[in-house]
């Protein structure tokens, strides 16, 4: 019987020494009806259908990266239902999440509205292993609509007060922005492991040889 512990979501997988394995949990979230699952199937298949089954609980579907010649990442993009909102299931489906895309329609006013009770519920459940907040991008999706009923300068400044990395106007029907957001996404969850390695890395050192360096790093 084998003892060792389970491998988080997050974790580094070695196949030989020169090419590595990453597995990213992002999730999916945002009120019933602002284009989640067309999202995720957009992106994972290549397919949009106006006709998806209303999502139970949460379901997720896996997208891999040859992200450069020496990485592979696979994406386990979890759809959480809309109904799950501030549940006691969002804990569970929320854990090991490294990421997460936070959708809202652009043309209802009130999705937009209910995006940050979804950023806060997220934020109180989910951090990386240093206790910082994960990566967020924020999706105005169903740009295909003519009708815009949140103006720009109301989603500039809802991402710089809640510091959100970035935010892109999609659609999943015409496949705009899609590939261009994730792609943001897992950057910016790259460099918040390669942080997270060299804080570990500064934390072990040995107290003389962190006196001996003199530079500033920046943070």
């Amino acid at each position: 019987m084998s003892f060792r512990k389970p491998r988080r979501d997050s974790d580094v997988v070695l196949s030989n020494s020169s090419h590595k394995e990453l597995l990213f949990k992002f999730l999916i979230i945002g009120d019933y009806g602002v284009g989640k699952t067309a999202i995720v199937r957009r992106y994972t298949e290549g397919k949009f259908s106006s006709n998806y089954k209303i999502t139970i609980g949460a379901d997720f579907a896996i997208k891999t990266l040859d992200w450069d010649p020496h990485t592979k990442i696979n994406l386990q993009l979890w759809d959480i239902a809309g109904h799950e909102r501030f549940g006691y299931m969002t804990r569970v489906y929320y854990k090991y999440a490294v990421g997460a895309a936070l959708v809202f329609d652009i043309s209802r006013v009130a999705t937009f509205q209910s995006v940050k009770k979804w950023l806060s519920d997220l934020r109180e459940k989910v951090t990386l292993p240093d206790g910082s907040s994960i990566p967020i991008v924020l999706l105005a999706n169903k740009g295909d609509i003519s009708h815009v009923a949140i103006p720009t300068e109301q989603i500039l400044k809802f991402c710089k007060e809640n510091e959100i990395g970035a935010w892109f106007i999609t659609s999943a029907k015409e496949n705009v922005n899609i590939d261009e957001a994730m792609r943001f996404l897992v950057d910016s969850v790259i460099k918040a492991k390669i942080e997270d390695e060299i804080r570990d890395s500064i934390k072990l050192r040995d107290t003389p040889l962190q006196q001996e360096k003199h530079g500033c790093c920046k943070s």
